[in-house]
């Protein structure tokens, strides 16, 4: 993939401008991504805040407990990317492919799942899936 890529929101009020290589690729499981992104698995790229930038017509909403926020377009509302409590923008792997022509590009493919012990799914791949964060224990599938 080159060095940037430019997203956009539906209505392309907002911009988000990625450089270089991401921290993380992963679907995410834990509870907290499934409520405030309102999904069941969250599958995202985690980019540092300078590497991830936007502009335009943003809006933030701080969660009222923890420390993570969602930026989103004040026109259309599509949530452009979050920010963790490490300060990581996670932009979900949505929009990266829509700027690839609907394809997420296969250097951006998820590389691992987070949190697999919160799953309301189970998913069937060759991914390592790490119950709690990807310092820990490793979901052993039964035969």
């Amino acid at each position: 993939m080159s060095d940037s890529c430019k997203l956009a929101c539906l209505c392309g009020a907002v911009t988000v401008e990625l450089a270089g290589e991401p921290a993380a690729l992963a679907n995410c499981h834990c509870g907290t991504c499934r409520d405030f992104y309102g999904t069941s698995i969250l599958s995202a790229s985690a980019w540092p805040a300078d590497k991830a930038v936007a502009s335009g017509a943003l809006e933030v909403f701080h969660h009222p407990h923890k420390q993570m926020s969602r930026a989103f377009c004040r026109a259309c509302g599509e949530t452009l990317f979050g920010t963790n409590r490490l300060g990581m923008r996670v932009v979900p792997n949505s929009l990266l492919a829509r700027a690839h022509g609907g394809i997420l590009p296969a250097d951006r493919q998820p590389t691992m799942h987070l949190f697999y012990r919160q799953r309301v799914i189970d998913v069937n791949d060759a991914l390592p899936k790490y119950l709690d964060g990807w310092d820990g224990p490793v979901h052993e599938a039964a035969n």
